[in-house]
């Protein structure tokens, strides 16, 4: 059993959590942490008192552990009030999860603007805040698609703090929490990762910056010789056409956009943001709030259903 927790409640959160019960039906099995007053009108619901009970409910009705939020139902506009309880839906699947009352979680998007003005989130994301819900347990954000699976070694920072975040470090924690969950989560006994550049061209030997010398390159050989198999750093602009995607089983990017650039041209309807490195399984959704469609009726549930079944498969792995 997954849990879902809300998200913004003003985005498109709680239709595409309404459309994936419809397409789902029980198949995939999960329960939202949310207000029913947020769902669209004529959503079967099925209110509950603890998860267990959602086993049950969930192939008749959207089963909902309910979750109270402070004013009304406003899609397209976030209200301050209720960001405080986007926040706690958030730790009461964690909770839940770690208590072993959910097999995973799974989380529609947030609003970082809207959390942080109305009640002073202090996270980047939503990855910072499952790694401080988690203990501080270092971790990694992969998005993952049909077509690809790409891990950015540094996130939610401005582009000009790139090159000085980039440490040693910084990729090899990336490299290792990425390795260890292709076998652990994906069932890939021997994993392949492709580890790109930071500069164009990788830095055409030294001519377009120097990070791929003095940091990249040595790391990469002192993880070859513990028997990891790493090709890299490779130019970017080359490492995601149909051919190169076939040689490796993810990808290592510097920076966020590099990284959720090609998933989103190439999967943007499939793609899943899986967070590497928890002590539990946790999905989302590769798209934000929407706050311009938010109550149209036109959300594309595809990626929260790509999230949830991931989050099944990622669950029953780990269960052995």
């Amino acid at each position: 059993m997954i849990a879902l927790t809300c998200g913004e409640p003003a985005g498109i959160g709680p239709e595409i959590a309404a459309s994936a019960w419809a397409a789902l039906r029980g198949r995939v099995p999960f329960f939202l942490i949310g207000d029913p007053a947020h769902l669209p009108d004529g959503t079967p619901v099925a209110v509950i008192d603890s998860p267990a009970e959602a086993v049950r409910a969930c192939a008749g009705a959207l089963p909902v552990l309910p979750h109270t939020f402070d004013g009304p139902r406003t899609p397209g506009a976030p209200h301050p009030a209720q960001a405080r309880g986007v926040i706690d839906a958030i730790a009461r699947g964690v909770a839940l999860v770690q208590a072993g009352q959910a097999s995973a979680l799974c989380t529609a998007p947030i609003h970082k603007q809207a959390l942080q003005e109305g009640a002073g989130f202090a996270f980047p994301g939503h990855t910072e805040y499952l790694a401080h819900l988690a203990g501080g347990a270092r971790v990694a954000m992969m998005l993952a698609g049909p077509s690809l699976r790409v891990v950015p070694a540094t996130i939610h920072i401005p582009l000009s703090e790139v090159p000085r975040a980039l440490t040693a470090e910084c990729v090899e924690e990336a490299i290792r929490i990425t390795h260890a969950a292709l076998i652990r989560d994906f069932a890939i006994p021997a994993p392949r990762l492709a580890v790109a550049g930071l500069n164009p061209h990788a830095g055409e030997g030294g001519r377009m910056g120097a990070e791929e010398i003095e940091v990249i390159a040595p790391l990469l050989d002192r993880l070859r010789a513990e028997g990891m198999d790493l090709r890299g750093p490779m130019s970017a602009d080359t490492m995601f056409h149909a051919a190169a995607r076939a040689r490796y089983d993810a990808a290592i990017a510097m920076y966020h956009d590099q990284a959720l650039i090609p998933i989103k041209t190439l999967d943007f309807d499939r793609g899943v943001n899986v967070t590497l490195g928890l002590p539990f399984v946790r999905t989302s959704p590769d798209h934000g709030t929407a706050l311009d469609i938010a109550g149209k009726g036109v959300a594309d549930p595809a990626s929260l259903i790509a999230a949830l079944e991931m989050a099944d498969r990622l669950a029953r792995a780990r269960a052995g």
